[in-house]
């Protein structure tokens, strides 16, 4: 029998009102003191038809930046513009938890005026957009052994401030080649010390944020991305199914929130994964993967996924889901607009019932 995406779902605590996910997706529109503003509330607000959304990467301190205008969650100036946008979203029936997202190496002096960070001092290939045009990639510090209870305080701090704001939860991302996903590598991590050198030496830090934050905020607000297999950011992993079977059992004992899996449809480590963890998994399909309705439902229905994550869907479709239920077309994005800018392919896309 064929699951209703759009019935409620209760996650967690959470009660959801169908199993649709906002996945995180930087649009680079904070204000100042990388703060959210009430332009950034009205565009979350305008998608809390959605059953859970989850934020843009929010930097959980000021070396964690890796962008322009990507909102913080580390100063009262921040918390306030948090503050804003879980109003406007619980008082639009929304859901909403911000992903924390320290992007580590993948970053640039000119942004943050920091050297970046990482588990080793390995340049990424590439170049990172710095506001002044595309820069080529610095080397990073490699983090001490020491300096690694910092990072885990930042973490632990965003968290704390995320729910005095007033957010659901957090969201931590531990994907697409940034710090947590850079430990997680053995292309980037390749320490000597009990974070490198095994899999689950990798997958110690991790395990060691999940678990702090969760100890501050509450297992049932804490969410977890990974991506698997994932190159984006010069990312490369050769112990993939051992890396991600030692963060998965070592996260399972918590009682997280949600594991949420972002994977391209071509491989196939998430359904391992889904196997080994009893908690609720989300599901999205990369950067290239379909995300249309009938995806969604052959993963629920398949019993690969609880929830959904759809992107761009929902970046030009504030709607989406009431156009998914009635069949309605949906939104042409913009993507001239993704990044950057004010209102125009922001909060103007036109909802069918305005």
């Amino acid at each position: 029998m064929s699951t209703d995406l759009f019935a409620p779902y209760p996650l967690g605590d959470l009660g959801l009102k169908n199993r649709f996910v906002m996945a995180p997706m930087t649009r680079n529109r904070a204000g100042a003191g990388t703060a959210p503003t009430a332009l950034n509330a009205e565009y979350y607000a305008q998608r809390a038809g959605a059953g859970l959304i989850i934020t843009e990467g929010t930097q959980p301190s000021a070396v964690g930046q890796g962008y322009p205008n990507t909102p913080g969650l580390h100063t009262d100036e921040q918390v306030a513009g948090w503050r804003l946008v879980a109003d406007a979203v619980h008082e639009a029936g929304g859901r909403i938890v911000v992903q924390l997202m320290h992007t580590g190496r993948i970053g640039h002096r000119d942004v943050t005026g920091l050297q970046p960070v990482a588990p080793s001092a390995i340049t990424p290939a590439g170049q990172v957009f710095t506001g002044e045009g595309m820069q080529d990639m610095q080397e990073p510090h490699a983090l001490t052994t020491e300096e690694l209870a910092g990072v885990v305080a930042d973490f632990v701090d965003a968290s704390r401030r995320a729910i005095e704001a007033g957010l659901d939860g957090v969201e931590l991302h531990a994907a697409n080649g940034y710090l947590l996903h850079q430990f997680l590598a053995d292309g980037s991590n390749v320490r000597t010390d009990g974070y490198g050198g095994s899999p689950e030496n990798r997958a110690r830090f991790v395990v060691e944020v999940a678990t702090a934050v969760a100890a501050e905020i509450g297992a049932g607000r804490v969410g977890i991305r990974v991506s698997p297999g994932h190159t984006f950011n010069d990312i490369s992993e050769t112990e993939i199914e051992a890396t991600y079977e030692a963060l998965v059992t070592g996260l399972e004992p918590l009682g997280l929130l949600y594991l949420h899996l972002a994977e391209d449809p071509s491989t196939s480590y998430g359904d391992a994964l889904r196997k080994l963890y009893s908690g609720p998994v989300i599901r999205s399909t990369g950067f290239a993967g379909p995300s249309d309705l009938a995806t969604g439902q052959e993963l629920v229905d398949s019993g690969a996924a609880d929830l959904f994550a759809i992107g761009r869907g929902f970046l030009a479709t504030p709607d989406l889901v009431a156009r998914l239920q009635s069949g309605a077309a949906l939104n042409e994005p913009d993507l001239a607009t993704f990044y950057g800018g004010g209102a125009e392919g922001y909060t103007d896309y036109p909802i069918l019932s305005a």
